[in-house]
């Protein structure tokens, strides 16, 4: 599946979370074209406090997929992303930054036609230790990234008018056909 030439807004809409790899890796042009959407995310006062583990080792991999509470999906992708922040580059945004970052590279996997999936459970002393990150660092997303073997279904979604508000809380803003 190769959508190369997709926008933003037909990628916000065609990402889906998935959990089902085929085995084929992905090639390094189109990986350093996703890495490069992370290397270039906004953060707080350019800042950039993260630091990104790119895993493409199979044996890695499982391990990693072990310590994200046995999601074995992890292992089956042909990359593995950990974002990692850094409190000392930037106390208040070590987290929501690379979680920007991260975004980033969802986006532009979705728009080169990969699949991906955040991963926010998984034991980060045990991620630590496998991947060999300094102490001071915080583990704040693995991101699986591989060929979908799945096409999973949109989720539905809170009405609009329950999730934005006009001016003041409480406000439901109409959603515009």
């Amino acid at each position: 599946m190769n959508v190369i030439g997709m926008d933003v807004f037909q990628a916000v809409e065609k990402r889906k979370s998935v959990r089902k790899f085929k085995s084929d890796p992905i090639p390094d042009d189109h990986l350093y074209r996703i890495l490069e959407t992370a290397h270039q995310a906004p953060s707080g006062g350019n800042r950039q406090p993260w630091k990104f583990i790119v895993i493409k080792d199979s044996e890695r991999r499982k391990q990693i997929a072990a310590a994200a509470d046995s999601q074995s999906f992890i292992a089956d992708a042909g990359v593995v992303i950990a974002a990692l922040g850094d409190p000392a580059v930037s106390k208040n945004l070590h987290k929501q930054d690379p979680m920007i970052a991260i975004e980033h590279m969802v986006l532009a996997a979705t728009s080169l036609g990969y699949g991906t999936c955040w991963i926010g459970a998984f034991n980060e002393t045990e991620i630590k230790n496998i991947l060999k990150v300094p102490a001071s660092y915080v583990v704040v997303a693995l991101l699986p990234i591989g060929v979908p073997n799945e096409s999973p279904q949109a989720r539905g979604r809170k009405p609009f008018e329950e999730v934005f508000f006009r001016e003041t809380y409480g406000q439901p803003m109409e959603k515009q056909s």
